[in-house]
């Protein structure tokens, strides 16, 4: 049991998933924030939601990121910097909100990866 979580939960270098778990933590402030200015008291289900998808979104933009790397190669896109940002920040939230779904593959595929190295 101990090699199936390495091989999948470990299949990210450190720095990775350190740093796109911080970029997940954006999401959650966000929300929280809100939630406390709504005056109402913040529902489990959204703390439970939001701690799923933070620690899985590493996973999940690990995913985005070998899908996108294969369809588009190594082009370059020459864009306006407001335009970057935008798409940027609004498919860091798809992969965060659906990160339950979208990081199993990442986590199967990690799996597979390493079982054969």
């Amino acid at each position: 049991m101990n090699t199936l979580f390495a091989k999948t939960f470990g299949g990210l270098s450190r720095p990775y998933y350190f740093r796109h778990f911080l970029f997940g933590l954006i999401f959650p402030a966000f929300l929280f924030f809100f939630a406390s200015n709504a005056g109402k008291p913040i529902p489990y289900q959204l703390i439970l939601f939001s701690l799923v998808s933070t620690a899985l979104y590493p996973y999940a933009r690990f995913v985005y990121e070998g899908v996108m790397n294969f369809i588009l190669g190594n082009n370059v896109f020459f864009v306006n910097a407001v335009v970057m940002l935008f798409a940027k920040f609004s498919t860091m939230l798809i992969c965060w909100a659906f990160a339950i779904f979208i990081a199993p593959i990442g986590l199967v595929y990690l799996y597979f990866r390493h079982s054969r190295a």
